[in-house]
């Protein structure tokens, strides 16, 4: 959506006014799978207030052919993703369109994100499926509306976000390295499955739920340590920075990151978990240019945040060993504080000081490469574009690439080749430094 999740519009009232998820009452929610695991993990824990939900099916041709059908050329891709696999599940004969319910988060300022539930609305009318139920949680209030729902929701979304993130960024550092192919996905689709049922599950209170989810990462780690892997460290490590939609939706990409994988690389994702924390982070700078820094929402904020950084620490901590020296950052005030130099600190906000401070970040911490993934047209990513080569010079001549997609056929891999063999030179130029330095 250019989830561009960046700064935003205020939208116009709906034709329709969108749900809050109170409203989903004898209906199925379906929820779009911007990143697969985060999606199933997040429909576990609608189910486990007793809402049913499911994760839309994959996308496919016929995602870009009605996608396309419905949009103008002004929007971004993901929203023509998104809107397309709407549709399609609509248009399926087997459709229950008076007992469907559609998730679709907003919210306001430049982004057309902020666009979307309201253009979604407006298709469904249109196409005779005004009885649809569109769910529509906002950035400005939290997303708020989740916890609406119960008081234990929104902490089982949080940990389903931050271990569904983690099992994530274990397949990414085995499958690469993988003797026998496709034995890290096998592993990761069992890890997840067992994920979503600790998820799911009603506990009877919230420690009961965590030492479940402990020992569901626990074992998930020891399944990923006994993958047969061949030990080289010949393959660049690419981090992968940019607009949240695209860069997480493997469909939307043409699997980019696999097709890193093919030819030689391997990559450190910009997480899911990283964007809530950005927008605690956004919410509490409101808070304080409003004067509202000792209200009781701020209070009730910081005690969530307290609440969710203890639940991250903990489930973290389990993987200590194994991403050791790929630590992420602690919270989004030390990726704003890296993206100050580039962007000014009261004038910018979004993707584009999550996507300059954590290419920052990624480059100090050892990577090879970066490489930034964003839809064709988005301004966060023409804004970072303008940016990236200052950071590329401040920082050793770090290779750093812009890839955009539009759902054009792309052949990617060429340009993939040429980008690991410059983050190849580059890490040898970096070694020599070091040497010499030492």
């Amino acid at each position: 959506m250019s989830t561009g999740f960046g700064n935003r519009l205020p939208s116009p009232a709906p034709a329709h006014p969108v749900a809050g998820l109170p409203r989903v009452t004898g209906r199925k929610i379906w929820v779009p799978r911007m990143t697969y695991g985060s999606a199933r993990a997040f429909v576990a824990s609608l189910r486990s207030c007793g809402i049913d939900a499911e994760v839309l099916p994959p996308s496919d041709e016929s995602t870009r052919e009605l996608g396309a059908r419905y949009t103008c050329g002004d929007e971004c891709y993901p929203m023509k993703v998104t809107l397309g696999d709407f549709v399609k599940l609509l248009e399926k004969p087997e459709a229950e369109p008076g007992r469907t319910a559609l998730f679709m988060p907003s919210g306001q300022g430049p982004c057309r994100f902020g666009q979307y539930a309201t253009h979604l609305r407006r298709v469904l009318t249109q196409q005779g499926y005004a009885n649809v139920v569109v769910v529509s949680p906002k950035l400005e209030n939290n997303y708020s509306e989740l916890g609406e729902v119960g008081p234990d929701f929104v902490r089982t979304t949080w940990r389903g976000v931050v271990a569904s993130d983690l099992l994530m960024k274990h397949l990414l550092r085995v499958r690469p390295y993988e003797r026998l192919a496709g034995s890290a996905d096998a592993v990761y689709e069992s890890c997840l499955e067992d994920l979503c049922r600790v998820l799911e599950k009603r506990h009877t209170n919230a420690g009961a739920q965590m030492e479940g989810l402990k020992a569901s990462l626990i074992g998930s780690r020891e399944r990923f340590r006994q993958v047969p892997m061949v030990k080289t460290n010949d393959r660049p490590l690419i981090g992968i920075v940019g607009e949240i939609f695209c860069r997480l939706n493997a469909f939307s990409n043409y699997e980019l990151v696999r097709r890193l994988e093919n030819v030689g690389g391997a990559a450190w994702f910009s997480d899911l978990a990283e964007w809530i924390w950005y927008v605690n982070f956004e919410c509490r700078q409101r808070r304080r240019r409003e004067g509202r820094r000792f209200s009781l929402t701020a209070l009730q904020a910081g005690l969530r945040e307290h609440f969710q950084k203890q639940d991250e620490h903990e489930l973290v901590q389990l993987f200590a060993e194994d991403f050791r020296g790929m630590e992420e950052p602690h919270g989004a005030e030390e990726l704003a504080r890296l993206a100050e130099p580039y962007l000014p600190a009261e004038g910018a906000s979004g993707e584009m000081v999550m996507s300059v401070g954590k290419a920052v970040y990624m480059a100090k911490k050892g990577a090879d490469g970066i490489i930034d993934i964003s839809p064709f047209t988005c301004m966060n990513g023409i804004v970072c574009e303008a940016i990236y080569p200052r950071i590329s010079r401040e920082n050793g001549g770090i290779p750093i690439r812009i890839f955009y997609f539009d759902g054009a056929q792309m052949e990617i891999e060429r340009d993939l080749e040429i980008f690991l063999e410059l983050a190849r030179s580059y890490r040898r130029r970096r070694s020599r430094s070091e040497s010499d330095a030492g």
